[in-house]
This record gives structure tokens, sequence and C-alpha cells, in this order.
């Protein structure tokens, strides 16, 4: 019995139960009789079959496990094993009887009776103790007004039915639900926990105008719905925002597990991610994993954000070897300990280097002999290489060059060159010189090509737009520019960009490496990313602020500082002359720019290294504009008139 029943509460309750079943039987007995005829019966049956019946169900509920669950948290589960408990102890008691005592002095109905007033005598109180803990008329009528926010739930799920149950067993939560809106109209008018539904997202103003004629204006909408899209997420957010009401997600299930009684419900704010507007791709792992599985891999850049995610993503599908390359001795330090601790059996080495350093760079991958080589290293930040373009021409164009000659030298299987949508049309020093990366690379593809069937060097350009969160981009600006109080620095009100998260880029950088390196007539192509729409800045930076609980201009401003040089309004995945060719991959194009002679590009190359090296900057500029004729400089930024050039 201690061994069935292990702690003083469940005790109490199996000593509850016993009580129950000695009631239920006299009760049945006196139903199915009636009072006249229950004395003479009961003085029979009583002294007998009574303790008999008592001690099967004794039996049956301690060996059932009924006393393992929480009255608090009783469900339709406990009432389902009571039932069945109840049964079972039922039709014990019936062969005992017979061969203990004469079963034709019991009443067979007697028998269907005392099931069913012992399964209400069971269940009842545990479901009345439930509803008194969790104070459901303290929560729809005795919650103090004042001190609560009134929040509207978005989705009349089981999610918007865990949120609420949450809230119904913590009283000093600051939330009190007013109402629900629901995605399907069949569930207006139907009620959740006493809250009701009060229409879909298409009458969201009614539904909130409703609320305020009662004085219960709510103030935040929370949603509910786990696998909301991001278009249907972000038309949603406008919605709220106009009628004046923050937004947030409702915890996740396990969240509301994992909290303690009294832990108050912590929402979570909406992603800025989630607002996008692009469904997650559905990508092929098998094929990304046969990719860098068993394969000695190489990443220069390993320490920037797009490098390090690389190095992340390639570590968990079980590469023989991976190499990481930096310029930073701290951020290489950051990705090696961080690899320590993820894969702490993976054969790797850091390697302190600059991708313009030709000699070390062959050096290295001579000595490392890695198969796939993904290089990420870049200088990215747009202002601050035009303030430099001698480095940015060095890093960006030269420095591919000598990865990529080194890849073809030590025979490399594949070379991956990560590219940006600021190589189409260029206004930067940045966005040509990776430009010119990629016609390099394009040249010295077609030319490997020609080498016999598995002797040349495969070279995957992809490029995409903008990260999320990435060193430099605009997220962490305007997270640190809220933190300060304000104002987010915008640089022109019609500016946009395209926007992918970090994961969701590499792991598409994946799966068009995969799709490149497995077949030779992408060769002299560049792989571009689908990436959705393109999203106003001036807008991300409005509902950074509202995610911050805050409105824009009114507690937070926007300030408009003017076209940084080099920038321009609107970026461009494709250029006009650029043929699309589909690679059968979702969300992964495939573009044909023009590509060059190598011998010449070769030549024009070691002229840009030398006037780079030496300084002599309007030289090494007019090569780069001579060698991408569509490159149109905008010193002080791109004029609002010209985006449609861009």
């Amino acid at each position: 019995m201690q061994q069935l029943i292990r702690s003083p509460q469940a005790f109490v309750a199996f000593a509850h139960d016993v009580v129950m079943a000695a009631l239920s039987f006299a009760i049945a007995l006196y139903l199915r009789l009636g009072g006249e005829n229950f004395a003479d019966y009961a003085e029979r049956l009583l002294p007998t079959s009574l303790p008999l019946f008592v001690a099967c169900c004794a039996a049956v509920f301690a060996t059932m496990g009924l006393y393992r669950g929480i009255w608090r948290y009783a469900s339709l589960n406990d009432v389902i094993a009571i039932v069945k408990a109840t049964a079972i102890a039922v039709l014990i008691f019936v062969p005992l009887q017979f061969l203990l005592t004469r079963l034709e002095d019991l009443p067979r109905s007697q028998l269907l009776i005392n099931w069913l007033v012992l399964v209400a005598l069971l269940t009842g109180p545990r479901i009345a103790y439930r509803i008194l803990r969790d104070r459901r008329m303290d929560y729809v009528l005795k919650r103090d007004r004042g001190r609560t926010i009134p929040v509207l739930l978005y989705g009349a799920g089981d999610e918007a039915d865990l949120f609420l149950r949450a809230l119904a067993r913590q009283p000093t939560t600051p939330y009190e639900a007013v109402g629900i809106v629901a995605r399907k109209e069949a569930r207006v008018g139907r009620r959740i926990h006493g809250v009701d539904v009060l229409g879909t997202e298409d009458n969201l103003a009614e539904v909130v105008a409703r609320l305020e004629k009662r004085g219960r204006r709510p103030r935040r909408l929370i949603v509910t719905i786990p696998d909301i899209d991001g278009a249907r997420l972000s038309a949603l957010f406008e919605r709220a925002d106009a009628l004046g009401m923050t937004v947030a997600r409702v915890p996740r299930a396990t969240d509301f597990r994992e909290g303690g009684e009294g832990e108050a419900i912590k929402l979570r704010p909406i992603a800025i991610e989630d607002l996008l507007g692009r469904p997650q791709t559905v990508l092929d792992r098998p094929a990304m994993k046969a990719l860098c599985a068993g394969r000695r891999v190489l990443v220069t850049g390993a320490g920037g954000s797009i490098g390090s995610e690389l190095v992340r993503q390639i570590s968990d599908y079980g590469p023989a070897r991976l190499a990481l390359l930096d310029s930073s001795e701290y951020q290489l330090y950051e990705i090696d300990l961080e690899l320590s601790r993820r894969h702490a059996g993976l054969a790797r080495t850091a390697l302190l280097a600059d991708v313009r350093d030709a000699r070390r760079v062959s050096a290295l991958i001579g000595a490392e002999r890695p198969e796939i080589v993904f290089h990420a290293a870049a200088l990215k930040h747009v202002p601050m290489v035009e303030a430099h373009p001698d480095e940015g021409m060095l890093t960006n164009a030269i420095g591919t060059r000598i990865v990529a000659d080194a890849c073809a030298k030590h025979g490399v299987g594949c070379m991956v060159v990560i590219s940006t949508d600021k190589a189409v049309n260029p206004t930067s020093v940045m966005g040509a010189s990776k430009r010119l990366a990629e016609q390099y690379c394009q040249a010295l593809d077609l030319a490997e090509a020609k080498k016999p069937a598995g002797a040349g060097t495969h070279f995957v350009v992809v490029r995409f737009g903008n990260v999320l969160g990435s060193t430099g981009s605009v997220v962490p600006l305007f997270q640190r520019q809220l933190a300060e109080g304000g104002p987010l620095t915008v640089t022109h009100p019609e500016v946009d960009r395209y926007f992918m998260t970090v994961r969701e880029a590499v792991e598409l950088v994946l799966m068009a490496s995969a799709v490149g390196a497995a077949d030779r007539r992408f060769s002299g192509k560049v792989f571009v990313l689908d990436m959705g729409q393109p999203v106003k800045i001036v807008e991300l930076a409005k509902q950074m602020i509202r995610l911050a609980g805050k409105q824009p201009e009114r507690d937070i401003k926007i300030a408009f500082t003017g076209l940084r040089p080099g920038e321009k309004l609107r970026e461009e995945l494709l250029h006009a002359q650029e043929d699309l060719v589909p690679t059968g991959a979702k969300s992964i194009l495939l573009a044909s720019p023009r590509t060059s002679d190598l011998k010449l590009l070769a030549r024009a190359f070691d002229d840009m290294e030398r006037h780079a090296r030496a300084g002599a900057t309007p030289e090494a500029l007019a090569l780069l504009k001579h060698l991408v004729p569509e490159y149109r400089p905008t010193p002080n930024g791109a004029a609002e008139g010209s985006a449609a050039a861009t």
C-alpha cells in the first residue's frame, strides 16, 4: 500500500474514496428499494456485502494509480480513470459476492446504480475542489480591475485555453482577459473559461469599441496562435497599433508547466523576423548533410555573423575536420570556444590569417587540404568601405581571388562564395568590389569546368540581402538606440531593404551549395536567395518601438539623417540583363550575369592590387569602374530620383 500511495495527501484522497465507496453502496441500495424495504435488506446485506464491496474498491483504487494525480488539476482523464476503476471494482465484487454469500439477496439493478453513484461521489468533490482553487468566479467578477491590464486574445484554440487556465491560477496576475478574437466565424459567440469570443480579426475595431463602452478597452493584444504566418501577423500588428494596442505572444505551452504556481505569466514579445512576411523554406536537409558530413571543411571569416553561423550549422552535420580562419583574434577565439562546447569531439583548428595574404592563405589551404571552402570573409559596412576604398578592394575582390586561386591550386572540390545584393548595379565600393569577386569566381569556375571530371574546383556564388542581427546591421543599432531612449536614426523615409534571419540565410547557402556542387550545368552562374518582399527601414523602426511597448514619435522619435555615401534607396537581387534559370530548389534562384575572360580579368586584378597596396586610390577606383561598368558611385548618397535606375 505504501508503494502505491506515497504521500499524506494521496492517503487522505484514498481514505475519502473508501468512505465514498461505503456510502455509495448504502445510497444505491436505498435508491433501489425505497424507504419501506431498505431496513430489511440493510440488516441482511450491509454486515457482509458492504465490507466486501469496500475491500474490492480499496484494492482496485490503490492499484490503478488514482492517487498519482492532483485534485487541483483534475481533468477529463481523471474522470475516465475513475469510471474505469469503479467499473472494475463492481465487476470483481459480483463473483466474490456469489462465492461468499447468496447473490440472489442483492437486487441486480443495485449494481448499476451503485456504479453510477460511486462515480458521482468520487468525481464530484474533485471537480468542486478544482473550481474552488481555480477561483473562476473571483477571476470573472472580483478581480481588482483598477490594477489589471485588460487584454484581448487572438485565437480561440488550445493555446488560449492554456493561457486562461494559467491566468485563473494566479490571483496576482497583472492581466485580465476581456475578450477573444477568433480566426474563424464559427467560434464567434462561444465562450472559453467564461471569456467570450467577440468577433474575428476582420471586425477587430468593432470588438474594441464594444469593450470600450463597457469600460474595459483592451490595452494589449495577445497572440495565442503558435503557427501564424508572418504576413498575417504583420497585418494584425498594424491593426492593433491603429487601435492603440501593443502586441505580444502567449508563452509556449511548455512554459505554463515549467513555472511555479505563483509565478507570473511572462508574455513573449513578437520577434522582428516574425513580421517579415516570409514562410519558412522547406529544405533538403539530407542533401545539406551529404555536402558536409565526413568531409574536411574550411570557413573564412569564421568569426563574423555569417561565418560563425556557417560554423555552427556545418559542425552539426558531422564534418571530418573543420578549420576556422579569421583575421580577428577575438572573434576567432570566441567561435572556437563556442565550437569546443558545442561539439567537443570534433576535429578542428583555428587559423589566424588575413585573406589578403596570398602566401599564408595558400600555405594554410595546402596544409589543411579542405574538400569544401566557404568564403565569408569580407568588409560589408558600406560607409566604412567608402571611407577606405583600398581596403574594400583588397579584402572583397583581391582577397576572394587569393582564396579562389589557392583552392584551384590545391584541388579543393568546391568553394562557396558569399555575395550580396549590393553587387547588383552597385553605387558603392563595397558593392562593386563584391561584384568583381563574383566575376572572377564565375570566370575561374568556367575554366575549371573544362578540366577532366572530378579534377577541377567548382565555384558556387550565393547572393542575398541584409541579415537581421548581423554585425553593423540596423536591428542591433535600433536596439541600442531604444535602450538609450531614442531617437532611432533612419537615413531616408523611402529606403527599403531585403531581410533574412542569419539562420535561414546560412541554411539556404548550404542548400544552394549542395545544389551547385552536384551539377556542373550551373557553372559560371550565381545563386540568388529568394528574400521575399523588401521591408521599409522606417516601418521596421516603428515596429521595434511598438514591440518595446511605446508609441513612435510620441515616446520615441525617429530621425532622418540622409543617405550615406554609397547607399541606395532600394537594393536589387538581380540585374536587368540577368536571366533567371530554375534550380528545382525552392527559394533558390539562378542568375546568369555576364562573364569575363579569365586571363584579361587576372591582369586587371594584378593592376588593381598593385594600385590599392600602393595607396594609389584614384587609379584603383578607375580600374574598378572599368571592370564593373554598371558601377555608379554616389559619394553623397543616392538621390531620390535615381531609385528607379538603381
